[in-house]
């Protein structure tokens, strides 16, 4: 059973960085698309990034385009999110997630979060 444990969140000032790590285990994860995910509070979950674990292709929201990058380590199955230049309106809890294939609709595995405050 897949297990994703998220770290790294924390209180930055704007203009700052973080870099957030999620830690997989359980499985074998070739041909697992990995994904970011954060909720503020009062609004809908919405979705940050992704990588294939295979091949490492990447994809972005608009709203972090350029100042966030999603990286893996497949040596340590650990999925990153690096984020700079953070504004307020990142302030969430931020979730990994992984599905088993691009083809796949619904991410079906989900960390814990962890919160990411961002002061102005």
């Amino acid at each position: 059973q897949v297990q994703l444990v998220e770290s790294g969140g924390g209180l930055v000032q704007a203009g700052g960085s973080l870099r957030l790590s999620c830690a997989a285990s359980g499985g074998t994860f070739s041909g697992y698309v990995m994904g970011w995910f954060r909720q503020a509070p009062g609004k809908e979950r919405e979705f940050v990034a992704r990588i294939r674990w295979s091949g490492g292709l990447t994809y972005y929201a608009d709203s972090v385009k350029g100042r966030f990058t999603i990286s893996r380590d497949k040596a340590k199955n650990t999925v990153f999110l690096q984020m700079n230049s953070l504004k307020p309106e990142d302030t969430a809890v931020y979730y990994c997630a992984a599905k088993r294939s691009i083809t796949t609709i619904a991410y079906d595995t989900w960390g814990q979060g962890t919160q990411v405050t961002v002061s102005s």
